[in-house]
């Protein structure tokens, strides 16, 4: 069992059972399924505006090298800099690079998963440099010293009730005020951080091949005043977020909304073309945009993976399903939880140490069934399955499962034999996995074919 493994095991094992946290994600993620129907009222065919986006990503995909290449030819002439990272080293080696140049002491930082991804909060700390989360949600678990618990809302597991103590025993506010005050006292504390931090750092929604420009959606207006009051500008985003053309928004960006939150459209909505031109009052004087790979590649080069690059970060199938609802975002431990992390992260970190991901689900299929762009997620979580099999990543104790499994069904005689009492003691005391977290089985007395054969006897 791997280290990644165990934990899980841990984890979900504390949290399935909690009955106060159960209620807590229940509750937001009813709030969500409740304006989700309003947001899907705006088409008039759902089902052929998720198909088209599927076939518009399905384009990204199977000609990235060149969208990315006009992306980079597009924003570079109006003087952005461009950077490929290989791996999350590489990028945080730049940001490192650019910080250290512009004599960096703070960055101010938008929602990107990206850089959870690469753990760039820890990496800006060793180097001295102060990163602020100025999301309200991120800024809410930074203080509370915790990773994102959802990839669209990170603080999701916490009620108001939980946000007033933290800011009381971080801020030193009073233990009972009101979501608008919490919001107003995250308002006063980040608004100098603007003015302050010498670098902005975002991630993007989208990046635009054939303008060249970074699309950038969000509730709040943190993600604008981080990409325009600073005088360097980084944008993190992962290769597999480009789209073909700027028209392509008029159609993802209302998916996006509708499936993330179920708004019709986001707030704030942002278009980033490079840093500030000649003619040009605002944003900042220098913008870098780093490319990072970091295994997407992987799943690029496996045709049967290869559409889970098609996923918007919406986090609809997280609310849908019913393996997150019960353990959490934290128990997975992995950037990205729930059913898409499931599908990417043992391609993204290894097989050998998250192979373990694709067994937490039920197969349900709920995931593919609210997916707005159409991804089959339960389908590759069974490639996912099969494709650690095939590896020999499997257990001994699975393999002879199995091949004692196999040699039954295969034998008429087997699996007549020992009907009731030895089958359920094979099961229940021999595999204690099987019921270490369920009641025990029941096998019946007699068999369909036993059952069969004694009425057709009878009868003649």
């Amino acid at each position: 069992m791997s280290k990644s493994s165990a934990t899980f095991i841990a984890k979900s094992t504390i949290k399935a059972p909690d009955k106060e946290h159960r209620r807590k994600i229940n509750f937001n993620i009813g709030k969500y399924n409740a304006t989700v129907p309003q947001g899907k009222e705006q088409f008039s065919d759902l089902m052929q505006a998720r198909e088209l986006a599927k076939n518009i990503k399905w384009n990204a995909i199977e000609h990235l090298d060149k969208h990315l290449e006009s992306f980079e030819k597009q924003i570079t002439q109006r003087g952005a800099k461009v950077l490929w990272a290989t791996d999350a080293e590489e990028a945080l080696g730049y940001i490192g690079k650019i910080c250290k140049e512009k004599n960096c002491k703070s960055v101010v930082k938008s929602k990107s998963m990206v850089t959870e991804e690469i753990h760039l909060n820890h990496y800006l700390e060793e180097q001295g440099i102060a990163s602020v989360e100025t999301d309200l949600g991120e800024y809410i678990q930074q203080l509370d010293g915790e990773a994102p618990y959802h990839i669209v809302t990170p603080a999701m597991h916490k009620n108001k009730e939980d946000v007033a103590k933290l800011f009381a025993d971080k801020l030193g506010t009073p233990k009972d005020l009101t979501p608008k005050e919490l919001t107003l006292v995250a308002r006063e504390k980040l608004r100098d951080k603007y003015v302050e931090a010498e670098v902005g750092v975002t991630g993007a929604n989208f990046i635009i091949a054939d303008i060249g420009g970074v699309a950038v959606t969000e509730n709040e207006g943190n993600a604008r005043l981080s990409c325009a009051f600073p005088k360097t500008h980084i944008v993190i985003v992962g290769i597999e977020k480009v789209i073909p053309a700027m028209t392509d928004l008029a159609l993802f960006w209302p998916l996006l909304s509708t499936y993330g939150t179920g708004q019709k459209v986001t707030v704030y909505n942002s278009i980033i073309t490079g840093p500030k031109q000649p003619n040009e009052t605002d944003g900042p004087e220098e913008m870098y945009v780093i490319l990072l790979d970091n295994g997407r590649t992987n799943i690029l080069k496996n045709p049967k993976t290869r559409e889970s690059l098609y996923c918007i970060r919406c986090g609809a199938c997280l609310n849908a399903c019913p393996i997150y609802k019960n353990i959490g975002g934290h128990s997975y431990d992995t950037t990205y939880s729930g059913p898409i992390g499931s599908v990417i992260t043992p391609h993204l970190s290894g097989m050998k140490e998250y192979k373990h991901l694709s067994n937490a689900s039920t197969l349900c299929g709920n995931c593919t069934e609210v997916c707005p762009v159409r991804i089959n997620i339960h389908e590759i979580l069974l490639e996912n399955r099969h494709e650690a099999v095939e590896t020999g990543l499997g257990t001994i104790s699975e393999r002879l499962a199995w091949k004692v499994w196999r040699m039954a069904s295969m034998h008429r005689l087997l699996m007549n034999s020992g009907n009731g009492q030895l089958k359920n003691w094979m099961v229940n005391r021999t595999f204690k996995a099987w019921t270490a977290q369920r009641s025990e089985l029941n096998f019946s007395q007699k068999t369909f074919n036993e059952l069969w054969k004694e009425r057709t006897d009878k009868n003649g």
